[in-house]
């Protein structure tokens, strides 16, 4: 038994008994792909927005944490310095 042996057609052994409509199952899958890609620019573009929120949001939190520490830090060093100063 030989493998996928091509007959005169170009088709295998299996393709001569498939009587399905190949132009029509291939056009299917065709709108399908272009159909996909509506949406997944779709989807795209709402991970794009997500990670600018995100982005966004993050940026914030780092200067609220950079305020807070300096803050926290000058708070520190002024106790320290009105320690020192009384003797």
């Amino acid at each position: 038994m030989e493998g996928n042996k091509s007959y005169g057609n170009g088709s295998s052994w299996a393709d001569q008994w498939d009587y399905s409509d190949r132009a029509a199952a291939t056009s299917t899958a065709n709108e399908k792909k272009r159909s996909s890609g509506g949406a997944t620019a779709k989807c795209k573009q709402k991970v794009g927005d997500g990670l600018e929120k995100t982005k966004s949001v993050a940026s914030t939190g780092m200067k609220k944490v950079k305020q807070g520490t300096s803050s926290g830090l000058q708070w520190i060093k002024d106790k320290y310095h009105k320690s020192t100063h009384k003797h």
